[in-house]
């Protein structure tokens, strides 16, 4: 699944002017039934489609779609389109009568939640689905902007993980779970370092009972998984958690191959403070139930109680703001951050430059 560059978004969900994607079950007036057979036709009708939004250059392609940049015709919001095949498809669901893909299912759930990119509309054409996305100008994948500066500061580290676990916690409370937490489905305004967390592709909904099925990043996935392929929701996403902040205070990832994974000891490069390093220990415990709780990783003392601020000092080219449609995504975001949502490949910077 395209991961950056397919949902892309600045405008805050209360800035948006397109009414709602999900119509009301309990509305059974007349009205609103012709109103929800009204967008019922019209989301198969590729003709709509072309009157509302325009298509612009590709931006990249995935393992199941292609992105284009895009602008809303009413009001030249930029937009990224999402084009998925109906084959290439891993899972079916409905939003209301419509059968559409489990990612856009997620996503409609996720409506207006902050952190999260914002779904504007879809589209169910003959061989296709389309995703209408948010898309922001300033905005680079968190991958390139640690590659940028190489590592981050426990500063500006603490200021984007508080983001990102508030996040999750939030998708979880709507019965949703990614699955594929990690630096590349982490987009960053690299003006005030807002987040907001993107590619829904590998998610599901959320339940106490294991998972089987897996189309994640593999080096962000925990030890049982690697040995059992089995796994449960909250110890899986806080070990992405943990990868994650290595990633950020150390500049890549700590494991590459599947024995260092199930090893969980992870080898310092820099210097970082014991409160840091405590909470990715807690959340790289081998054993599941040894690990940190999802809900009290937000009162760990690193993240709850030291300074944490953001600071745009990267070089200009990685931050224009260009108003036309195909050059709204910085160059240095386009290529790497096309990554596919089943893709086991390593994303660790050593191997990507050789």
């Amino acid at each position: 699944m395209c991961t950056t560059i397919d949902e892309m978004g600045v405008t805050k969900p209360h800035e948006q002017s397109a009414p709602s994607i999900i119509s009301s079950p309990h509305h059974k007036c007349n009205g609103s039934t012709a109103a929800s057979a009204a967008n019922h036709n019209y989301r198969r009708d590729k003709t709509a489609f072309t009157q509302r939004y325009r298509v612009g250059q590709v931006l990249g392609k995935g393992g199941f779609g292609v992105v284009y940049a895009g602008v809303r015709r009413s009001d030249n919001l930029p937009v990224a389109i999402k084009h998925v095949a109906k084959k290439r498809v891993p899972e079916w669901s409905k939003i209301s009568q419509d059968k559409v893909s489990m990612e856009l299912k997620l996503l409609s759930l996720l409506q207006n939640v902050p952190g999260v990119i914002n779904l504007i509309d879809y589209y169910i054409l003959n061989d296709s689905l389309v995703y209408i996305m948010e898309r922001p100008t300033n905005s680079i994948d968190l991958f390139n902007y640690i590659t940028q500066k190489r590592f981050l500061t426990e500063t500006t580290a603490r200021f984007l993980m508080r983001q990102v676990v508030q996040t999750i916690e939030r998708c979880h409370a709507k019965g949703v779970i990614h699955r594929d937490i990690k630096d590349e489905n982490l987009l960053i305004d690299v003006r005030t370092g807002e987040v907001k967390l993107i590619d829904f592709g590998s998610g599901s909904f959320l339940h106490e009972e294991e998972y089987t099925d897996f189309t994640g990043t593999r080096v962000y996935s925990p030890p049982e998984l690697i040995q059992t392929s089995k796994y449960t929701a909250n110890p899986y996403t806080v070990w992405s958690i943990g990868i994650l902040l290595f990633d950020m205070v150390q500049g890549d990832i700590p494991f590459e191959l599947d024995e260092e994974i199930c090893a969980a000891k992870p080898n310092y490069r820099r210097f970082i403070s014991d409160e840091c390093r405590h909470l990715i220990e807690s959340c790289l415990q081998f054993n599941p139930e040894d690990r940190i709780k999802l809900e009290d990783i937000m009162c760990h003392p690193w993240l709850a109680q030291g300074e944490a601020k953001f600071c745009c000092n990267l070089p200009a080219a990685s931050s224009s703001n260009s108003s036309s449609c195909s050059q709204d995504v910085p160059a240095s975001s386009q290529p790497s951050s096309m990554s596919t949502s089943s893709s086991s490949s390593c994303s660790s910077r050593s191997q990507q430059s050789i």
